[in-house]
């Protein structure tokens, strides 16, 4: 395999996040289902487990879907829209 070269190497890292995110909350979603969830965690607790692998498909999709120099404008629009 080719070396990539900087950016393009980053890309591809990202995506491999994002896909691991995604089987991840696809691995959660699953659980909840079929209620298997109650053999590992208490309500609150995958509830909780629940919003993070959210929250992680989300972001590492948000990085997937952008140009590098977008993302830095939407983290700072982020912080200027916070206050």
């Amino acid at each position: 395999m080719p070396i990539l070269q900087g950016g393009h190497r980053f890309d591809e890292i990202a995506r491999q996040w994002h896909d691991l995110a995604e089987r991840r909350l696809a691995y959660f979603t699953e659980l909840y289902r079929s209620g298997r969830w109650r053999h590992y965690y208490s309500q609150e607790y995958f509830a909780l487990r629940m919003l993070d692998v959210i929250r992680a498909a989300k972001v590492w999709g948000d990085i997937v879907g952008r140009p590098h120099g977008e993302q830095q404008a939407a983290h700072d629009d982020d912080h200027r829209h916070a206050a």
